[in-house]
């Protein structure tokens, strides 16, 4: 019996890092298509500058071309998704870092959205209930880090580079938003 390869399109991302791995241009191609307008979204909610934005994602996908076969997947209990934003997130950091190194980052980096963004709109129709009550009740600077840390999977580290913090500051929000929440679901 012949086997029949499924297109590009039809595959889940899981696979087409795999494909990836093995060289598939096709693959990665579809890959980008379907992950980039999600990654240059939640790279643009961490950082003002659309410049350091592309050259996150740039970085990010040649990462992703590169390194493909060390996508441990669902056997690791990771998603090709969550890879690809660890990658994002990680570059984006150093990123943050090189800037550190030479200038002061710019003023628009650090203004603060009026409106509230996509991603907390979409987390908040995520987690409901009581979780989502209380998420939502907690003060913007304490949501940040929390999200950081327990949603992103950030070191304390990481996510002082990213919010522009001291380490101390991101420990003390962190234990705040820890607190906060334990008496809200209490």
């Amino acid at each position: 019996m012949r086997s029949v390869r499924k297109a590009p399109g039809e595959l889940d991302e899981e696979r087409l890092v795999r494909l990836v791995a093995k060289g598939d241009r096709a693959a990665f191609e579809e890959l980008y298509r379907r992950t980039s307008p999600w990654m240059a979204v939640r790279l643009r909610r961490r950082c003002a500058d659309e410049q350091l934005v592309a050259e996150v994602m740039q970085e990010t996908y040649l990462a992703v071309w590169r390194a493909a076969g060390a996508f441990a997947g669902t056997a690791a209990g990771g998603s090709a998704l969550g890879w690809l934003w660890t990658i994002a997130a990680r570059r984006l950091v150093d990123a943050f870092r090189r800037r550190a190194h030479h200038a002061e980052p710019p003023p628009a980096a650090a203004a603060q959205p009026v409106a509230p963004a996509a991603e907390e709109e979409a987390l908040a129709a995520t987690v409901g209930g009581d979780v989502g009550d209380a998420l939502r009740r907690l003060a913007p600077e304490l949501r940040q880090v929390l999200q950081a840390m327990v949603l992103d999977g950030l070191s304390v580290r990481e996510t002082a580079v990213l919010l522009g913090l001291p380490e101390g500051t991101v420990k003390t929000r962190a234990r705040r938003a820890r607190i906060a929440m334990r008496k809200a679901l209490a």
